[in-house]
């Protein structure tokens, strides 16, 4: 990047001043990773809503990040989540925010699920602006991306004047292209409005398994970051449960985000693939990666 973009990553004193201060970073788990270890097992996650949760809350977990489509979806969540005393520190929701004539639709569904996660602790909205399709890799023209960062940047600045933070979010797709998607993001919206998701893994498979590619954008971009999906691989697969060293340091990047003393919400997202090993179950799984996530994002 040219320096003088260089320099726009990097906030002002007076806008740091005013960001709010993270979150405690009560360690989460999305509910994609419990998606992936069912379909294994030939079930389907969520189908059996009471039952799933008092599964999900044997892990030891204490918090849960759920994918939201309505605000009645998120109602029925809540209602078994203080069942099982789950709390909900962030949700995930979708957003087509590259058409005109989709962005002010998606822009109230996300609004209508803020009021209601609101009331039971959430404060951080995740993020991922929907692809032009999630089957073929296409890159948005520049006008789309001008578009989507002015409509994240308005979502964004609806929501901090509810109390709540919007974290963008990146799968692969937002890399290729010299991650231009990704960058115009970063580089044309407000630290005041738009704070970063960093899913460590999909920025390492997004830049062709590159590991140096992880730790310069939290070079870049670490200021920013208000939570953390945490996935590990070897040789590009994913591992069944989450470990400190693999093809990602993550005692590097803990140890960088504390010098940039940012205390992320930490979101477990040890999901498994078709070469991932298969020697436990979903639960025991979890256990251990709730034992090596606290071990390596200590304070």
């Amino acid at each position: 990047m040219k320096r003088r973009n260089f320099l726009l990553t990097i906030p002002s004193v007076s806008a740091m001043a005013t960001m709010p201060s993270a979150p405690p970073s009560n360690i989460s788990c999305n509910t994609y990773n419990w998606l992936t270890f069912y379909n294994r097992e030939g079930k389907s996650w969520g189908e059996h809503l009471h039952e799933d949760i008092a599964t999900y809350a044997k892990s030891g977990l204490t918090a849960i990040e759920p994918a939201f489509n309505t605000a009645s979806m998120a109602k029925e969540w809540i209602a078994v989540l203080k069942e099982n005393k789950i709390s909900l520190p962030s949700i995930y929701v979708s957003t087509l925010l590259h058409e005109s004539t989709e962005v002010n639709k998606s822009i109230d569904t996300v609004l209508e699920i803020a009021k209601v996660v609101k009331e039971y602790g959430t404060r951080i909205i995740v993020t991922n602006p929907s692809p032009i399709s999630w089957t073929n890799k296409q890159n948005k023209t520049d006008d789309q991306l001008i578009l989507q960062a002015r409509s994240l940047d308005l979502l964004g600045s609806k929501l901090r004047t509810m109390g709540l933070r919007l974290a963008y979010h990146t799968h692969d797709m937002e890399m290729m292209a010299g991650a231009r998607e990704f960058h115009h993001m970063m580089q044309n919206t407000s630290p005041l409005n738009i704070s970063y998701c960093m899913d460590v893994h999909w920025i390492f498979r997004g830049s062709q398994n590159s590991a140096v590619a992880v730790y310069d954008i939290i070079k870049m971009y670490g200021h920013r970051i208000i939570e953390l999906h945490i996935r590990q691989s070897t040789h590009g697969i994913w591992n069944e449960v989450f470990t400190a060293i693999g093809d990602i340091d993550y005692i590097r990047v803990a140890s960088m985000l504390r010098a940039v003393n940012r205390k992320p919400q930490l979101v477990i997202e040890q999901c498994i693939e078709n070469q991932s090993p298969n020697t436990m179950n979903v639960v025991d799984a979890h256990k251990m990666d709730l034992i090596e996530v606290q071990k390596v994002f200590r304070s």
